[in-house]
């Protein structure tokens, strides 16, 4: 039934209208209330209770309330009202959102007071007006941001400082490696220096390492290290040992810090290179979480402009019948894409309407991609693209590979949902899902963290030899079991068990013969020794029923994974919706659909666009089922790198034992 439901809505409808109604916030001020704040807007009490439940008890101070806006309010001319306005000059690198900042005005009033911002990105050198209440003045009147008072950015805590001149092909990471500091505080101390280009002269720290800071040659670069990275992870990332990467670096042995600048071997074109007469610039600053901090995107909004969002799925709708669409009931029920594609959608229905209550209001539509990548190109050559805020799907890597490629000239988000495989470079394309190449080495970092004082045991047969090899270099302490054939007995594990340290046995196959002959020994081991089991794949291998859950449960088995098991007890009002909705409970594939929609969602009303958002907030986002933290690749392009590592205990029951962002391996792949 609801397969039917849905089918019929696509239809009948090829555009959804979340709603037509703007939002703004309004900020409580003392003595304010509900009335007051509803006889302001032209509103009704009863609005504003409808967006700000909570607003029928006692009205907070400085809280904020979502205002849905009436015509009239829309229409409120600037003579009207009791506002100056500031003359602002646009500098390079200056963002809507930095300006809302700096003057403590929503970005909406912006654009307001400046409509071509609705549709224009701002140009350097362009006057805008910025409006800011008047204090104790009846005239409007025209100021200059000098006559304000503005508040300066953050100063760098360096005490001492010289000058440097500039010198043909220095490079901001070789500067900042020159003189101990972070790129970071380099820009810090140079904020009006846009370009860094040869005899221009900035400040520096007086910490002058002996080392030259040219590059004469393409043998090394120079990289800034970010949040969360560990020396595993760019020894993998620049394909060096570890102990090499110190000897480039002897301040490496007192550890590894956030904007160190590293001299690492050249893997390409990278930053830290460029030619005799190109400059480089300096970046502006970045506002954001620590990459391990869970985000509450709620909390951050403020673009409350209708959003533009696109879908994509494989409906092969053409192939139904509109007239006789109940007769099709089982052809739906026997195509698994179609039943995925129609599950996916409901949960983005059920993003949309939640959204809808935060104060986002969406322009939803959708195209039948009928799984081809000519249709793809019809229906982007078709339909105008360049006001879509962002492009969710399609399902299959060739589909996803042609609407990236064909959408790179509005730059549009376009994101991958549900394919694992590794993609083509694309500068819009954002890849949701992680691959199992990084779910193998979230595995892999999870491991060397926390397997201090433990017997490493691993176990693998000739398949699985390159990750073998691959666990040997990360846990050199380790030992080996290689099985002669699909069997292990419990005699050939013993012998290199501990009777005194808690046994880690890391179990890498998709024999069924194997897994099963090596869980059943192990199960057995584990009752005279403290014994672990892991693996950096699931495959489908441990969901045969010859291999004994029970016994996955008693070894305590670990493994990455996309996403976490749903929690029914906190997901109990998001569960009974769609049950109302659809009278079925959600499956994984509604739970991505309205996991990832939200995202999408949440992260368009927190920043001017997606890209923005993650300059923004650098920390993860997770919802039901799935978390979200996207990380350039190098080549183009982002990938999500969040990944759980889960454990199944003696009652069967699955928990995250990772420490959120903290244990993840992240990879910035070619």
């Amino acid at each position: 039934m609801k397969y039917l439901l849905i089918v019929c809505f696509l239809f009948q409808l090829s555009t959804l209208s979340a709603s037509a109604q703007e939002f703004k916030y309004h900020t409580v001020e003392a003595g304010e209330t509900v009335y007051s704040i509803a006889k302001a807007y032209n509103i009704s009490e009863e609005a504003i209770y409808k967006y700000n439940p909570d607003a029928k008890g006692n009205l907070e101070v400085s809280s904020k309330l979502v205002i849905p806006l009436s015509q009239q309010e829309k229409e409120v001319s600037a003579e009207t009202e009791d506002i100056q306005f500031i003359t602002h000059t646009v500098k390079r690198k200056e963002t809507l959102y930095r300006l809302s900042k700096d003057y403590n005005v929503e970005i909406d009033e912006i654009k307001r007071f400046n409509k071509h911002l609705y549709s224009e990105e701002l140009q350097r050198g362009e006057e805008i007006l910025i409006p800011q209440r008047k204090k104790g003045t009846t005239n409007t009147e025209i100021a200059s941001s000098k006559d304000l008072d503005i508040p300066a950015a953050n100063k760098p805590q360096i005490s001492e400082t010289r000058e440097h001149v500039v010198l043909p092909k220095e490079t901001k990471y070789g500067i900042a490696r020159k003189y101990g500091l972070t790129v970071k505080e380099l820009e810090e101390l140079n904020p009006k220096v846009d370009v860094l280009q040869p005899g221009v002269m900035i400040r520096v720290g007086t910490d002058v390492l002996n080392e030259p800071v040219i590059l004469t040659d393409e043998v090394f670069e120079f990289y800034e290290v970010k949040p969360k990275e560990t020396l595993f992870g760019l020894s993998r990332k620049f394909d060096v040992p570890q102990d090499s990467l110190i000897s480039l670096n002897p301040a490496l042995e007192d550890g590894l810090k956030i904007g160190m600048v590293l001299k690492v071997p050249n893997t390409g074109a990278g930053e830290g290179n460029l030619e005799e007469g190109e400059t480089e610039e300096l970046a502006s600053d970045t506002e954001g979480t620590d990459a391990g901090e869970r985000l509450d995107l709620t909390n951050k909004l403020s673009n409350f402009d209708t959003k533009q969002l696109v879908v994509f799925l494989p409906y092969n709708l053409n192939q139904i019948d509109q007239d006789s669409i109940a007769n099709y009931k089982d052809a739906i029920l026997e195509d698994r894409v179609l039943r995925i594609s129609l599950d996916f959608y409901s949960g983005v229905l059920m993003a949309v309407e939640e959204a809808k209550s935060l104060g986002i209001s969406t322009q939803l539509k959708t195209f039948d991609t009928r799984r081809s990548v000519q249709e793809v190109t019809n229906i982007i050559n078709s339909n105008n693209f360049s006001n879509v805020d962002a492009v969710i799907g399609p399902l299959l890597q060739n589909t996803i590979e042609a609407t990236a490629s064909k959408l790179t000239q509005y730059n549009v988000p376009v994101i991958s949902p549900l394919s694992n495989r590794e993609m083509r470079s694309y500068p819009n394309l954002f890849q949701s899902r992680p691959t199992d190449e990084i779910l193998k080495n979230a595995m892999f970092d999870y491991l060397q963290k926390n397997s201090g004082g433990k017997n490493i045991v691993i176990i693998a047969d000739g398949a699985k030899n390159q990750v073998k090899n691959e666990l040997t270099q990360v846990l050199p302490n380790s030992r080996v079991i290689l099985p002669s054939a699909n069997y292990l007995s419990a005699e050939k594990i013993q012998a290199q068990l501990s009777e005194t340290q808690e046994n880690w046995v890391i179990l890498e196959s998709s024999n069924v013969g194997l897994l099963s002959s090596a869980t059943s020994a192990l199960n057995r081991l584990a009752r005279n020794h403290q014994i672990k089991l892991f693996t950096t794949e699931k495959n489908s291998g441990y969901e045969d029923d010859n291999v004994d859950n029970e016994h996955l449960g008693r070894l305590n088995f670990h493994y990455p994974s996309v996403d976490k098991e749903f929690d029914t007890t906190s997901s109990e009002e998001f569960i009974e919706a769609y049950k109302e909705e659809f009278d079925m409970i959600p499956n994984q594939y509604v739970i991505r659909g309205y996991d990832l929609t939200m995202d999408v969602l949440l992260r368009l009303a927190s920043a001017e666009d997606l890209y923005d958002s993650f300059e923004k907030y650098t920390g993860f986002t997770e919802y039901h089922e799935n978390k979200f933290h996207y990380t350039s690749k190098r080549n183009g392009g982002f990938f999500n790198d969040a990944v759980y590592i889960m454990s199944l205990d003696e009652e069967l029951n699955l928990k995250v034992v990772n420490d959120q962002q903290n244990n993840l391996y992240r990879e910035f792949k070619d």
